[in-house]
């Protein structure tokens, strides 16, 4: 079985080659992946004691960072490896200050395997949420280099739980340990056979806790925004901003800031030409008096954490279609009421601050005005939510503690 998974994963391949031609994004994940082992050569050496990270994506690593910060405290000499799948985590965090080499993970052959470990050594590898990729992990066991898997949610639709996915539950019996968010998956791995779990619960809660405790001033913020009310827009999509376009066209007295996920000319340009109020972007703001202005357009990345802690209501993008629900965590801990679209069924952050009345979910143009406006006019409403909202964060932090202190036993 593992030479057809091998055969597999070398024709998987093969279409995502050609997509290069097609898609800027695919580019990147393919060029980008040419770039691994001559970065690894350069930036370790056969000495070098180090930690593999994983992470699927930015929010993968979201989550896995708490992780990675308190592993360094704890052994500060060990090289710090992050390998990113998408571009969309890497391109943002290729060259973050907690690493010290940053790549794509080579595609899951047995040669690249082979290549990759012995450039990179590792005393521990973590994996983030998701990703188990078969090759790796046999080849991890092989070389008896402890393997875990963090903050990981399990679904019944996955292939572990099928009958024909004997072969995934092979490679998944592979991590020493696995950290679940929650306690239905560690049933879901049960009725498999597997008994290595820790219901930890999800460290983006200690992660967002962190930011908090950081400097989240913005000066061009607080100029916008004027001592008024405001809305942030964060991680919107097209579906996002086709239900909030009537509140932001008819609201009066409030500040909205929309950052959206695809910051692309294109994209933006197409967003402003629905807005009837005077908008400014970030990449025009210099000189422009920005009080002057109704909406604020982040046409850039790695300031939406930050914007939250400005906010007084706030919509997280991704849940009105079907491209994912982006993090609630981050408004949430600073205290905001959230509102978010209709199709959140698959994350259980959601639906449990949803239940304790910390977020509110809308299904169409007018649900969304409706709601909007009565956290804008509402004081009390608005903060009673915003309140629930920040109990949730406080009431679900300590993962990163439990994952932490089974990891460290392995760095001595």
């Amino acid at each position: 079985m593992n030479f057809i998974y091998s055969v597999l994963i070398r024709i998987a391949w093969i279409p995502v080659w050609i997509s290069q031609f097609f898609s800027s994004k695919m580019q990147l994940f393919v060029w980008g992946r040419k770039e691994s082992f001559s970065l690894l050569s350069e930036e370790l050496s056969a000495s070098d004691k180090t930690i593999w990270f994983h992470c699927a994506s930015l929010g993968e690593y979201e989550q896995g960072l708490p992780v990675m910060e308190e592993l360094k405290k704890i052994a500060p000499t060990l090289k710090l490896v992050i390998t990113f799948f998408s571009p969309s985590g890497y391109e943002v965090k290729k060259n973050n200050s907690i690493a010290d080499v940053v790549v794509y993970l080579p595609w899951d052959t047995p040669k690249n395997v082979s290549r990759f470990l012995s450039l990179v050594h590792p005393s521990i590898v973590v994996f983030v949420k998701y990703e188990v990729w078969a090759n790796y992990l046999f080849y991890l066991q092989k070389k008896n280099i402890p393997t875990f898997l963090i903050s990981a949610l399990f679904k019944e639709y996955q292939i572990y739980f099928k009958p024909y996915g004997g072969f995934m539950r092979k490679a998944l019996q592979k991590f020493n340990h696995i950290f679940v968010q929650d306690e239905v998956s560690e049933k879901r791995l049960q009725s498999i056979g597997f008994t290595k779990i820790t219901t930890s619960g999800d460290t983006r809660f200690d992660r967002v806790l962190l930011q908090t405790q950081k400097d989240n001033k913005l000066p061009f913020i607080e100029d916008f925004i004027n001592d008024t009310l405001c809305l942030v827009c964060g991680s919107t999509w097209q579906e996002d901003e086709a239900v909030l376009i009537d509140y932001i066209n008819t609201s009066k007295d409030v500040k909205i800031i929309i950052a959206p996920h695809q910051i692309s000319a294109s994209k933006i340009a197409d967003l402003r030409s629905k807005i009837e109020k005077k908008t400014v972007l970030f990449s025009e703001k210099k000189g422009k008096n920005l009080s002057d202005f109704d909406v604020f357009i982040i046409d850039t990345v790695g300031l939406l954490t930050k914007i939250y802690s400005y906010a007084d209501i706030a919509y997280v993008g991704g849940a009105m279609g079907n491209t994912g629900l982006h993090n609630i965590l981050e408004p949430a801990v600073f205290g905001v009421p959230i509102v978010i679209g209709k199709n959140y069924k698959n994350f259980p952050e959601a639906k449990n601050l949803l239940e304790k009345g910390g977020l509110f979910s809308v299904s169409n143009p007018e649900e969304c005005t409706y709601r909007l406006q009565k956290l804008e006019t509402n004081t009390k409403l608005r903060t009673t939510v915003g309140k629930k909202a920040k109990e949730f964060i406080a009431q679900n932090t300590g993962a990163t503690k439990i994952i932490v202190k089974k990891l460290e036993r392995y760095l001595c």
